[in-house]
């Protein structure tokens, strides 16, 4: 069974994905290493063969819990549990990594407007969503476990940055996620 750990990038799904008891599929190294239609001419990225992961992945599929780690794994899975950080968190780890400007500004809007979460509440039969600001990996890696075995559910709706990411007061919370 494949399980999505998914969210926008610098969210902490690699770091996380390594602290578990499971069996992770890094979505990124099998675009890099030959799932991909060639470099997107506009962003200069790996553009992701979707569809060639799709049959890559059922190939693999097994009765043993395998993490799908990557910011669209959502794509592939029928449970995702998104993580989330602050986008005032989240600046930072994307300014250390390199990435430019204008990169790391789409980044904080898609945390920020829940990008990855809406999409994999669109596309998943089931959705966790966990708040990584302030907490450590193995605490974050600690909380998938236990949703993982059925102790605890987190589910979306539950993080909103929007505010924070804005600078203005609190917004009315009426996002009404529902699958």
């Amino acid at each position: 069974m494949h399980i999505a750990l998914t969210g926008t990038p610098g969210t902490g799904k690699t770091t996380v994905a390594h602290l578990l008891p499971y069996r992770v599929i890094d979505i990124n190294a099998l675009v890099r290493s030959g799932l991909n239609l060639g470099t997107d001419p506009v962003r200069g990225c790996l553009e992701a063969d979707m569809d060639g992961l799709a049959e890559h992945l059922a190939e693999m599929d097994s009765g043993e819990i395998s993490i799908l780690e990557g910011h669209y794994s959502h794509h592939f899975a029928p449970w995702s549990i998104v993580l989330r950080l602050s986008p005032r968190e989240l600046e930072p780890r994307l300014e250390n990594r390199g990435y430019l400007p204008e990169k790391i500004r789409e980044n904080l809007e898609a945390e920020a407007l829940d990008v990855i979460l809406v999409e994999a509440v669109e596309l998943s039969d089931r959705v966790d969503e966990i708040d990584t600001t302030g907490r450590s990996p193995q605490e974050v890696a600690d909380l998938v476990v236990e949703i993982i075995q059925g102790k605890r559910a987190m589910p979306p709706g539950q993080v909103e940055w929007l505010t924070d990411f804005l600078g203005r007061s609190r917004l009315p919370q009426s996002r009404g996620l529902k699958r």
